[in-house]
């Protein structure tokens, strides 16, 4: 995956290119661009804010992972902090195409893992599509944030996604990415379950109360913690697994990686994440051990 990261560079203005390179190659490099290095960018390269962020999109869609359809989609969304999260579309194999994450989903869940509370904008090389327009109007900023599409003026969400659904609708206050703790505890005693149950508590489900969280651990040890993002139309809920799955690979970590996982979740709701997981941790290794506490 990183070697896809820096053969996009080819693809960018040569300055910029430059510029960006030793970002991208240092041992700290994250898949995100800081405020200060986005302005370092604009100094050097001399563009507008839009420009450069239209054109780090092929770096953001050097991270898809696009098996079936071979369609590369990028994402770069803006958090509240002004840090630049990439993300990109994803696909598998063997598996449901409900299973698949749209870019748009993929670089909001990667900034929510890394603490964002807030969305200001979203920059997409291809119009999202209304599914993900439906994802998006489940955010805390949903009435304010901008998106911008290369080659057109930027417009907000709510522009397209006119007379819009949301959780207001049905008297929910806190939006996805809401600063949140829901209180759970588990008994089980293994790291990959506490990580797991410190995911469900982040996670956001207020209309089943399926408060859930999924953990992956690699083959060298890393644990990647994914968390429930349910959504008021129900359809473009993101699954726990999935945003692990986002967390993982915006780390550029092979999916093929996984060798255990652990997924946390309410006994009394009446859905249930278990089968969904089950079926994709097939799809993608077999072999992979998963730990299931219901509590």
């Amino acid at each position: 995956m990183y070697a896809r990261v820096i053969k996009a560079l080819s693809l960018l203005p040569a300055e910029l290119a430059s510029a960006l390179k030793p970002i991208i190659e240092a041992s700290d490099f994250d898949s995100t661009i800081s405020p200060e290095q986005f302005e370092l960018l604009l100094s050097t390269t001399q563009m507008t804010d839009t420009e450069l962020r239209l054109a780090l999109l092929p770096i953001a869609a050097s991270y898809a992972v696009v098996p079936i359809s071979n369609f590369y989609v990028g994402a770069i969304v803006r958090g509240a902090s002004g840090r630049l999260y990439f993300g990109a579309n994803m696909e598998f194999e063997n598996a449901s195409m409900g299973c698949t994450i749209h870019a748009e989903q993929s670089a909001i869940s990667h900034a929510w893992i890394k603490g964002e509370v807030g969305i200001k904008d979203v920059t997409i090389n291809y119009s999202p599509c209304g599914h993900c327009r439906q994802f998006m109007n489940e955010l805390t900023s949903a009435n304010d944030m901008m998106i911008q599409l290369p080659q057109r003026q930027p417009m907000t969400l709510q522009q397209y996604l006119p007379d819009s659904f949301g959780p207001l609708d049905l008297g929910i206050k806190d939006g996805l990415l809401s600063d949140i703790d829901n209180g759970i505890s588990i008994e089980e005693d293994s790291e990959l379950a506490a990580c797991a149950c410190k995911a469900a508590n982040r996670s956001h489900a207020p209309y089943s109360k399926n408060f859930s969280g999924v953990a992956l651990k690699a083959q060298d040890g890393r644990i990647f913690e994914g968390m429930y993002a349910e959504n008021a139309a129900f359809n473009p809920s993101l699954p726990p697994l999935q945003v692990a799955l986002i967390n993982m690979n915006m780390s550029n970590y092979p999916l093929s990686e996984i060798v255990e996982a652990a997924l946390v979740e309410s006994a009394d709701s009446k859905i249930s994440q278990l089968a969904r997981t089950q079926a994709l941790l097939e799809a993608l290794n077999p072999d992979v051990q998963l730990t299931y506490v219901a509590y």
